[in-house]
């Protein structure tokens, strides 16, 4: 209690002391503390003109002085086992796709949509079909989790400059004072920073083989990015088939060829091909199974009649071409791609040349036979396993030498359990309707970790099992099941057909008709002259006999096989359809042979009367259906897969069950 005016003033003094104390306490209370400072993260900012900078370096060697690339990640989706997404820096976008290798960081939320990465490593793929680039990622690192939004530059005021932060912090935009540099960049990691890649090379390079020398100096490439466009590049590979030496004999002369297929870490697989001096060159030095780096080669746009692998490419490699086994170094195990086929629609790949992937159930496993070839009288492994899948059909495989004894040993013993098979490389034959054999180069893999597999497995379980399964040869005629499905299936018009030129523009497209002979042209070129043992072409041998360059030999006779053109009509118009030897047979009566003994012999009258015979008789048509170019003009060629005679119980059936289908009130 004051006692006097002094007392009071004094205690008034200590009260103000007191309550200025208070409020600098509760002030400074709200400032963060030094350690606080340093445990904020850093903002981070995509680089400026970082697209610019991409677009100007497509494809930079390891040692150039590229300036830090951070970029936005940008609507990304899975695509088989990448991903696939926009890089953006806020001016500019780019499509992209990160390697296989990167799909982890992806999948345990390193990389996220809307977040940011530095790019180390990158090539720019330029697809001129389609007049766009792709940003092929093979090494980079997460520097920021998802943004709130897509990153835009903005336009920076003299006083402040505009960062977006990670979207868990309280705010997403921070104004820092104007310094000397513009904003707050992530610096790179320290190893980047001290040592260029040129430094690293010549200390590190000294004492390696030549393929670690050629590793370090030279990027390597996935083959995904590959394209005839792209100058030097250099891939690692493993050799995963090896084809024979074989010889050739042209009007230009002889020659040797030899091919291979690679495969890379991700599973991308090319073949290249090898002739003359090249092929004696690497014959030798390409073993099957080992890993090479491989550069100075050309790629070209793959023929899809010869092609081995899922590739738009082939490669070609010459004597300048330079290969190095990787010796010594981590070795890999290719990932398997498949592009599975389901088995109703095995039917059109019969006796072609394209291989087919399938997956299955297994059903049942033959013991092993021992099966004679009559080319060299030797005795080989067969076993034959049974598979069916979700389209309710079951075809037979057939397995031979070690995947007979060894991997259908192994299904052998777990037949029982029903066990998922996953088969790459298969060819399809016409054996019992139709029937896949496999190759040395066809892969097994039992029980795979796949998509595919656990929806089959499931479906299986729960109904597969119980279901009445049929073989797809089942209900096909002796004339059907040259590789075609029902001649009832897919049935179109030749309108519907003649009047879409694109058509079979990706691959082959098949079709059901339903038609008349309206003309065969009687001075058309009918027939070649062809191998009795191969059916390939010949040639006329010097001296005398035929050359067959398939069977690489020379035979006194030769066979006459048809190529024979036809003009076919139904109620919607009329197509030329492309008809082949068996097909040809069947509507002809004869064969080529007889049909030119009949001409040589009884004269021209009797051959075109033969020829007319065959006019204004309905069948029914399998044909396949791709466009073609001649002279600079676009045009469709209709083949010929299959033909039969009409079957006028199941047609009426047919047309019975399409008027059903249209609700029409009786």
């Amino acid at each position: 209690k004051p006692t006097s005016p002094s007392h009071f003033s004094f205690n008034s003094q200590l009260f103000s002391l007191f309550c200025t104390s208070c409020f600098l306490s509760a002030f400074l209370g709200l400032l963060p503390s030094q350690r606080d400072r340093e445990r904020e993260p850093m903002a981070k900012t995509v680089s400026p003109d970082a697209i610019s900078t991409i677009l100007a370096n497509p494809s930079p060697d390891s040692s150039s002085d590229l300036p830090e690339i951070i970029v936005q990640v940008v609507d990304l989706k899975p695509t088989g086992n990448r991903y696939m997404f926009s890089a953006n820096d806020g001016k500019m976008k780019i499509k992209g796709i990160l390697q296989s290798s990167l799909s982890s960081e992806v999948i345990s939320g390193s990389i996220q949509n809307l977040g940011l990465i530095r790019i180390i490593d990158y090539t720019l793929n330029d697809i001129p079909t389609k007049n766009e680039k792709y940003l092929i990622v093979t090494k980079c690192e997460a520097v920021s989790p998802a943004l709130e939004a897509d990153y835009k530059a903005e336009v920076k005021s003299e006083d402040t400059d505009i960062v977006l932060k990670p979207r868990q912090e309280e705010t997403g935009i921070v104004l820092k004072p104007k310094q000397e540099e513009t904003g707050i960049v992530l610096k790179p990691k320290q190893e980047y920073q001290t040592k260029s890649a040129a430094q690293i090379v010549h200390e590190q390079s000294g004492n390696m083989a030549p393929s670690a020398r050629m590793a370090m100096t030279r990027r390597i490439q996935p083959l995904v990015s590959l394209n005839p466009y792209q100058g030097n590049w250099t891939i690692k590979v493993r050799v995963t088939s090896k084809g024979n030496m074989r010889t050739y004999k042209n009007a230009r002369g002889e020659g040797c060829v030899f091919n291979v297929e690679l495969t890379d870490e991700d599973g991308t697989q090319i073949q290249a091909t090898m002739f003359n001096e090249a092929a004696k060159k690497f014959f030798d030095k390409f073993e099957l199974g080992k890993v090479y780096y491989i550069s100075k080669g050309t790629l070209r746009v793959a023929n899809k009649q010869f092609k081995t692998v899922q590739n738009d490419y082939e490669m070609t490699l010459n004597e300048n071409s330079q290969v190095e086994e990787a010796s010594n170094e981590e070795a890999f195990i290719p990932e398997t791609k498949f592009n599975f086929v389901p088995i109703d629609e095995l039917g059109p790949y019969a006796n072609g040349r394209e291989l087919v992937d399938v997956i299955g159930v297994v059903q049942s496993v033959s013991p092993t036979m021992s099966i004679r070839r009559k080319s060299n009288n030797e005795t080989v492994p067969k076993r034959d396993i049974i598979i069916a899948d979700e389209t309710k059909k079951t075809v037979v495989v057939s397995l031979w030498n070690d995947l007979a004894t060894h991997v259908g040993q192994e299904l052998l013993d777990m037949a029982d359990k029903s066990p998922v098979v996953a088969i790459k490389s298969l060819k399809v034959g016409d054996f019992q309707g139709v029937s896949l054999s496999a190759l040395s180069k066809s892969n097994i893999v039992v029980n795979p970790d796949l998509p595919e597999a656990k929806k089959l497995r499931s479906w299986y379980d729960s109904e597969g099992k119980e279901t009445s399964l049929a073989s797809i040869g089942s209900g096909m005629s002796p004339s059907t099941k040259n590789g075609a499905r029902s001649m009832y299936t897919d049935r179109v018009s030749l309108l519907h057909i003649t009047s879409n030129l694109s058509l079979g523009e990706e691959k082959p497209v098949f079709f059901s008709l339903k038609a008349y002979i309206s003309f065969i042209k009687p001075d058309q070129t009918m027939w070649y002259r062809a191998c009795k043992t191969c059916n390939k072409k010949v040639t006329e041998a010097f001296g005398s006999g035929y050359w067959c360059e398939g069977c690489q030999k020379n035979d006194a006779e030769c066979s006459l096989r048809y190529i024979m053109a036809l003009k076919v009509s139904d109620a919607s118009g009329e197509a030329w359809l492309s008809t082949f030897n068996e097909q040809a047979e069947k509507i002809l009566g004869c064969s080529a042979d007889e049909l030119d003994k009949l001409k040589s012999e009884e004269g021209e009258i009797a051959y075109q009367m033969k020829l007319k015979e065959a006019t204004w008789v309905p069948h029914l048509f399998r044909v396949s259906v791709a466009p073609q170019e001649y002279n600079n003009e676009k045009r469709q060629r209709i083949t010929v897969r299959a033909i039969a005679p009409i079957d006028y119980a199941a047609e009426s059936k047919y047309l019975l069950e399409e008027m059903s289908k249209m609700n029409i009130a009786m």
